[in-house]
């Protein structure tokens, strides 16, 4: 199979693991279960089989260590490595390849990281060393939590700052309701200034309510894609990406998705009506008053809405540091 890919923040993906199950909203559109039929017709491993048949794959345990030019790599584009289904062992195998494939970046998202913790934190407290000088912590493993609004942001964001990594990350796609980092990330609102600010002079780093064992390096923000996708809101996009920038947190933005913001100079204007929304949900009609409905949407399509905010295409990464 080929390792390439189309997703906005990665060079390749890599699945010993395929099939998952749906936890929460967020999964209600699943990419990978929309392009379960088509891949069951592609890989002869597939066949037969529905999506939410998780399977293992040894055979494919080894594949990063064939990749000789350094790459960062998507861990599970097709399920979610910390699956109950999945057996510790073979997760622990999956360390272990990451662990010996240090030319590349592994970045894993799950949405079960209570089981991502317990297990890191197990296998640090029983001494397991996956490379030395770094036990189970390693610098080229990006560990992350898939968000898709406040609900899911407070249950999760704590559950990944408890987990042993070297860095950690938050996706907020789709993103379907606004959420609030300023506890995580250790700020304050101030409304008299209009902006966030530290709740320490030393920054966030280092702010009793983020220290650096605890910290999140990097925000990926993108709408949903899809026949069925539901729009992502401008403002609460806008609101993750000064978050970030007030804590000086690297920011992505992935993508719009299906729906874009009237007010930004990619949005195709025009009939017909059905392409049009409110920011509130309200469908759009013409002569339609705008007290209480902003902001405009339209329904222009991932590839014309592309991946600028403002005007700008926002494209921060992590410091990857010594492997």
């Amino acid at each position: 199979m080929s390792d390439k890919t189309g997703i906005e923040w990665t060079d390749a993906t890599w699945n010993p693991v395929t099939g998952c199950s749906k936890v929460s909203q967020g999964c209600k559109h699943c990419y990978a279960e929309r392009e379960w039929p088509r891949m069951t017709k592609l890989v002869p491993a597939y066949a037969g089989r529905d999506f939410t048949d998780v399977r293992c794959h040894p055979e494919r345990l080894d594949q990063p260590l064939r990749w000789k030019k350094p790459r960062k790599v998507f861990v599970n584009s097709m399920s979610d490595l910390f699956h109950e289904a999945i057996p510790e062992d073979f997760i622990l195998s999956v360390f272990v390849t990451m662990a010996a494939a240090r030319q590349h970046t592994f970045q894993v998202l799950t949405k079960r990281p209570d089981r991502m913790r317990d297990l890191l934190t197990r296998w640090r407290n029983s001494g397991l060393v996956l490379r030395e000088g770094c036990g189970v912590n390693l610098r080229n493993v990006w560990l992350g939590v898939s968000v898709e609004d406040q609900a899911t942001a407070d249950e999760r964001i704590p559950l990944l700052r408890a987990t042993p990594a070297a860095v950690r990350w938050i996706s907020a796609e789709p993103l379907l309701g606004r959420v609030d980092l300023c506890e995580t990330f250790g700020m304050w609102w101030n409304q008299t200034m209009n902006c966030f600010e530290s709740s320490s002079s030393s920054g966030f780093n280092r702010n009793p309510n983020n220290q650096r064992e605890t910290a999140i390096d990097w925000v990926v923000v993108g709408g949903e894609s899809g026949p069925k996708a539901r729009p992502m809101h401008p403002a609460w996009a806008r609101s993750l990406r000064d978050q970030c920038a007030a804590a000086g947190v690297p920011f992505l933005f992935k993508q719009w998705g299906e729906w874009i913001g009237a007010d930004q100079e990619e949005c195709p204007i025009g009939p017909p009506a059905s392409r049009w929304m409110w920011g509130d949900g309200t469908p759009f009609k013409y002569g339609d008053g705008q007290s209480g409905h902003l902001p405009l949407l339209c329904r222009a399509g991932k590839k014309v809405a592309g991946r600028n905010r403002d005007g700008v295409k926002h494209d921060g990464y992590p410091q990857q540091g010594d492997k």
